[in-house]
């Protein structure tokens, strides 16, 4: 059984053990919580802990990895989070998710519009009404993908159809969940996807790729590499993107991670979009890897940042992998 942030069971400490896990929080919260109180300077801290290791040319794809692990471990430290806590965490994260992720698309919704038309169900003056759906109908897959993950569902190409379905939603309604029947060009790539015959086999070989490789492979490796297989096919008419972006984060969030979100301004786009191709034109995967994982580390640092700084007295016997793992930086 895979689990989610919900799912983590709390630690059950003796005594002893509980006085030092308090003992190592009051040296962190006098020597970095007195001083801040923004995440910020947590993420700066935790980046002098898990220094970088991974980029496109020349990192370290193993060593990035392991990093990964051990971000984990410092966040297990503190499951099960306070569920109004958790609860502040996930919104926040699925605004700027939904925000950065439309953005690559063309989107011009503000991160403060998103927030609005999700939260408030505002009508953004100047903006059209595919706009405000793909805000929406975004919110309604994270809210999707979780429940999935919190039910250990295993990933299949049906439910991927529905994901997608629920992406394109009121906008393109004939095409939702519904593989391509035409070819499709993609404007300023060399990447061609396949013709609409050869889509259903393509995407049945992703799955078999997914089944063969789910347990084997390190859940960052395995969202990369499926987030990338599906892009590739591009399978549908448009929302190929987002459907794939979700399709990762799904596996991170069944393995326990945070969600991740790829940066939509122009120049993390183009890296994007670069990494992608290398991997479909080329054949190297590699580059792509080390961008998805980088960006996991990414999410690690601020849901850690936001964890720490906002727990709480029921937090005070929590943290101590992290409380041990980050006191050589403090």
């Amino acid at each position: 059984m895979k689990t989610t942030p919900e799912q983590h069971p709390a630690a059950i400490l003796p005594p002893e053990d509980k006085s030092h896990v308090q003992a190592l929080r009051h040296v962190f919260v006098e020597r970095v919580l007195s001083v801040t109180q923004t995440t910020m300077d947590i993420k700066k801290l935790l980046a002098r802990a898990f220094p970088d290791v991974s980029n496109e040319v020349n990192g370290d794809l193993r060593a990035a990895l392991d990093q990964l692990d051990d971000l984990k471990c410092c966040l297990d430290s503190f499951r099960p989070l306070n569920p109004a806590q958790l609860e502040n965490l996930q919104r926040s994260f699925d605004v700027s998710y939904t925000f950065e992720s439309n953005r690559i698309e063309g989107n011009t919704l503000t991160l403060q519009e998103t927030h609005m038309v999700i939260a408030k169900g505002m009508t953004i003056k100047g903006k059209t009404l595919d706009e405000h759906l793909e805000a929406r109908n975004h919110q309604a897959a994270i809210e999707y993908i979780r429940d999935l993950a919190a039910q250990d569902v295993s990933l299949n190409e049906r439910l991927v159809n529905q994901l997608h379905a629920i992406v394109l939603g009121g906008i393109r309604p004939l095409d939702a969940g519904v593989y391509r029947k035409v070819q499709v060009e993609i404007t300023g790539a060399r990447h061609v996807p396949p013709p609409p015959y050869l889509v259903a086999k393509r995407m049945e070989d992703v799955f078999h790729f997914y089944d063969e490789y789910a347990s084997a492979f390190h859940p960052a490796l395995l969202a990369a590499d499926m987030h990338e297989k599906i892009v590739t096919v591009h399978p549908w008419i448009d929302g190929n993107g987002r459907t794939s972006r979700l399709v990762m984060n799904l596996i991170l969030l069944q393995h326990g991670y945070p969600i991740a979100r790829i940066s939509g301004d122009d120049d993390a786009r183009l890296a994007y979009y670069a990494a992608l191709e290398q991997a479909q034109v080329d054949g190297n995967a590699e580059p792509f890897r080390h961008l998805v994982v980088d960006y996991i580390k990414q999410s690690f640092f601020e849901y850690l940042a936001a964890v720490v700084v906002n727990a709480g007295e029921d937090m005070e016997t929590k943290g101590a992998y992290f409380y041990e793992r980050i006191a050589p930086f403090m």
